[in-house]
């Protein structure tokens, strides 16, 4: 066997560009691991975990390192070689008369065409804050997929964009609809009477599914980032969104959807509801005290099910909500393994419901944030799209091995009765999610002897490109209970792991 690591020193390549120069050198044949990353810590522990040797190196953040394991030199000489192709590409030129020269700024790029009125930044974080005020500068309105803002700078790049009526949608914003139009992570969704804000970007992902799946559609979905209605931002572009749908006249309804904000944040928002006219339904996801009472056009609930299915209602529509439930009985601990966020705040309030503490990352009580997230003890959540675990990866969305990987790890753990986890689709999503995790989900069931349970939240719409009937019959093949939404998934869960007296007091 031949191992091999290089160093590239001050090299930079976009996360999607080196996942998929590593799958290009894992294609070869006699090629056993190969890794082309950023040296970020993240990405430096999962090379020695694979028994690659860094010291000396002392790599940095600015670094590419290519790891290969094959089993000749010249089967790593091919994987090196697959791997610099990609690298070395031709890049993509843009389109235009011939010898025209593409724009150096948003400000010219708008002198050449007057219709443009959307920026699209999807930059290393610490470029993010220059080309959102550029953008803004020059008078369009933007969608920030990075997540390299400070909040106080968030917080007064917003409150420029509302000074000039414009949306600044993000910081590490995920997904929006505009018009009929995905930005970032979206579905493939019907256009209909229902307008959508969300602090949440799998959180409007699952929302707008469910309302699909009802024969219902969504005229817009406004993405603002999962800091908008902190005490620093106050709501900024939650309240412009909700300007802008009432005015807008094929939304018949409104629905706002975060996990739950600042108090005085959250007041704002329902008196802004009131002032629509419109029926407006808000989900902070999770408990929150609200004072007086709510307006007749107000409907508050704390999921993003209920939001689902208090929206359909509006509408003369109905989302009907499986009763799945584990047919065996597993007892242990949960873990949830998480691509989006708001899902995995979805799943852990629906857990936490029960009784159960659960350490996270993404806690939902700060002295339940865990130690180490690679190590889990007892119940926990992990949300692999946090940014300690995305700096130079691409989003699990994108590239679920890591996650993948800790669901092999996880289900090796003889005191874990059962594993809940996400799968989301749609257009920038992994073109064949169920391709690896079936094999991962299969081979843990396998080896468990049916003393675990794997519950799949799998969020998706008809008309994905991923296929979402096919996704759920490999899913389900392998021996997965699989779900249209996180609560679902989390229910399936905890039911396979609660004892009879735990059942009984339920």
């Amino acid at each position: 066997m031949t191992d091999r690591l290089i160093v590239r020193r001050d090299t930079y390549y976009d996360s999607v560009t080196l996942m998929l120069a590593s799958s290009d050198a894992e294609d070869v044949e006699g090629v056993a691991f190969a890794a082309a990353v950023t040296a970020t810590p993240v990405n430096l522990s999962l090379i020695e975990a694979q028994g690659f040797d860094l010291t000396g190196e002392h790599p940095g953040p600015n670094d590419l390192i290519v790891a290969l394991r094959a089993s000749s030199d010249d089967a790593a000489d091919a994987a090196e070689r697959a791997i610099s192709a990609r690298l070395t590409g031709p890049a993509d030129i843009a389109t235009g008369a011939p010898g025209e020269i593409p724009p150096r700024s948003f400000r010219s790029a708008t002198r050449r065409n007057t219709d443009l009125n959307l920026a699209f930044v999807s930059v290393p974080g610490r470029y993010a804050t220059v080309e959102v005020a550029q953008a803004l500068d020059a008078g369009l309105n933007v969608f920030c997929f990075s997540d390299g803002l400070s909040l106080s700078d968030e917080a007064a790049l917003k409150k420029v964009a509302a000074g000039r009526d414009l949306l600044l949608m993000g910081a590490d914003c995920g997904t929006a609809i505009v018009d009929g139009v995905g930005l970032g992570f979206a579905n493939a969704v019907e256009r209909g009477p229902i307008g959508v804000v969300g602090a949440s970007g799998t959180g409007i992902q699952e929302l707008s599914c469910l309302l699909d799946s009802a024969g219902l559609g969504i005229s817009h979905a406004i993405g603002v980032g999962g800091r908008d209605l902190s005490s620093v931002v106050g709501g900024a572009m939650t309240l412009r969104g909700m300007e802008l749908l009432e005015a807008d006249k094929s939304t018949s309804a409104i629905v706002v959807i975060s996990k739950p904000p600042d108090a005085t944040v959250a007041a704002r928002v329902i008196e802004a509801a009131a002032r629509t006219g419109k029926p407006v339904v808000v989900g902070f996801l999770g408990p929150i005290a609200l004072e007086g009472d709510t307006p007749a056009n107000v409907t508050v609930v704390d999921s993003l099910e209920a939001a689902a299915q208090e929206a359909a209602r509006l509408e003369g529509g109905e989302i009907e909500i499986s009763s799945l439930q584990s047919e065996a009985r597993t007892p242990g601990f949960v873990r949830g393994l998480f691509c989006g966020g708001s899902l995995c705040y979805e799943a852990m309030n629906v857990v936490a419901a029960t009784g159960r503490r659960i350490s996270s990352n993404v806690p939902l009580e700060p002295e339940l944030r865990l130690a180490d997230v690679e190590s889990s003890q007892g119940d926990a959540f992990i949300d692999f799209g946090e940014d300690e675990l995305t700096e130079g990866r691409a989003h699990p969305m994108i590239d679920p091995s890591l996650r993948n990987e800790r669901l092999e790890r996880e289900s090796r753990d003889p005191e874990v009765g059962a594993i809940v986890l996400d799968v989301v689709l749609g257009y920038g999503a992994h073109p064949d999610p169920a391709d690896d995790l079936a094999r991962v989900v299969s081979e843990a069931l396998g080896r468990r002897q049916d003393d675990l349970t794997i519950a799949v939240a799998l969020c998706g719409a008809k008309r994905d490109p991923q296929s979402i009937d096919d996704q759920a019959k490999r899913l389900e093949d392998a021996g997965a209970y699989v779900t249209r939404n996180s609560a679902q998934a989390a229910r399936v869960a905890v039911a396979a792991v609660a004892t009879t007296t735990e059942r009984a007091d339920g």
